[in-house]
């Protein structure tokens, strides 16, 4: 999902890659957990989230369903996100559904990309790059009390072999971008069917837990490719 900003209003004025320290250490969010108190509904997971948390919890996309996650229209696509509150524990305060009782984080080891990320986000630099590069968007954080340290941004993202990850973020992100696009050109009913199969793809079709994520994802992107974008295949 991209932020409907201009980026100079947002950043701290540098692009940084995986191997550069960024000004965002600070203990392990120790002692807060406002971020994960007001996502609402920003949290979008893309497929690799999803077979983390569906490794990690032993559940299937259709166990988490409206409990865990929820789905809703994102650029014309249909696309998960962490719901906001827990369905199944509504004494709970609002708050990421995943937010144990002491304020922290229950699925740390296998949480989202974009929460691995925070206060980091990506900039895409488009055509003809398709890349992307990481920067720091200040006045994200709320904790304010408390000096930042500096960390190596790929310690930080704790993502193992970051390099195949970030390769298929780029994949799967100008996918997204490429099928929006042809959207605009078909009628609704097109577009809805359209949007249901990626979706059913991409996230409701488990993945094989024992398998190389990377590779069931490529033959999943290039069979839906080939078939609602031919001759775009990369």
């Amino acid at each position: 999902m991209l932020r409907d900003v201009d980026i100079k209003d947002i950043w701290d004025g540098r692009f940084y890659n995986a191997e550069d320290k960024v000004r965002v250490g600070c203990n392990a969010c120790e002692g807060c957990s406002d971020c994960c108190r007001t996502t609402g509904d920003s949290i979008i997971l893309d497929p690799y989230d999803l077979y983390q948390l569906t490794k990690g919890l032993g559940l299937t996309f259709t166990d988490m369903i409206e409990k865990q996650i929820e789905i809703r229209s994102v650029d014309g696509m249909i696309l998960p996100n962490i719901m906001e509150h827990d369905e199944e524990h509504p004494e709970k305060e609002d708050g990421c559904p995943f937010l144990n009782e002491a304020g922290r984080c229950g699925i740390y080891q296998f949480r989202p990309g974009f929460c691995r990320l925070f206060p980091v986000g990506r900039y895409y630099t488009g055509e003809p790059e398709r890349s992307f590069r990481y920067f720091v968007q200040k006045d994200e954080c709320t904790k304010k009390d408390s000096p930042r340290h500096k960390v190596r941004l790929k310690d930080w993202l704790g993502i193992p072999q970051l390099g195949k990850y970030e390769a298929y973020i780029t994949r799967w992100h100008y996918f997204l971008k490429d099928v929006s696009a042809g959207l605009k050109l078909m009628n609704e009913q097109s577009r809805e069917q359209i949007a249901r199969y990626v979706l059913q793809v991409f996230y409701v079709m488990p993945y094989q837990g024992q398998e190389d994520f990377y590779a069931q994802f490529d033959r999943r992107l290039n069979k839906v490719r080939a078939e609602l974008l031919p001759g775009t295949e990369r």
